[in-house]
């Protein structure tokens, strides 16, 4: 059966548009960031009373589900995608999840910043996507 699956979805890969591509690796990369950033930051909220080695720990448990996630869509976006196409869309990606979890879940204020960043990858972006 996971052969006939994998297959399966080979084929239809292999068919599919550079938008479709683009989505489904893009919304891998997006809850694979989650973990990502959660992993990264998210000791420095909830296990600062703890030793720097149980929040590694802890850690490279939670970026195991990122990796999980972020080496199949970066496989799936190859496909279409070339390799800066890929390393742009995943930053811009990062500074979206960040900046919510930064906000949200850390208590951090938003600052200018951000923006202006933003308007940096915005720039980045079309460097790298236009033909």
């Amino acid at each position: 059966m996971f052969q006939s699956l994998t297959t399966h979805w080979a084929a239809w890969l292999s068919q599919a548009s550079f938008g479709q591509i683009a989505l489904i690796s893009g919304s891998m990369l997006v809850v694979s960031n989650v973990f990502m950033t959660w992993a990264w930051y998210g000791h420095l909220k909830h296990l600062a009373d703890k030793p720097w080695w149980w929040a590694a720990l802890i850690s490279w448990g939670i970026a195991l589900f990122e990796y999980l996630l972020q080496v199949p869509a970066n496989r799936i976006g190859f496909t279409q995608l070339n390799l800066g196409q890929l390393k742009i869309m995943q930053e811009v990606i990062t500074l979206a999840v960040f900046l919510p979890f930064s906000m949200l879940v850390m208590n951090q204020p938003f600052k200018l910043d951000y923006l202006w960043a933003g308007l940096c990858l915005v720039g980045a972006v079309y460097f790298i996507f236009r033909s």
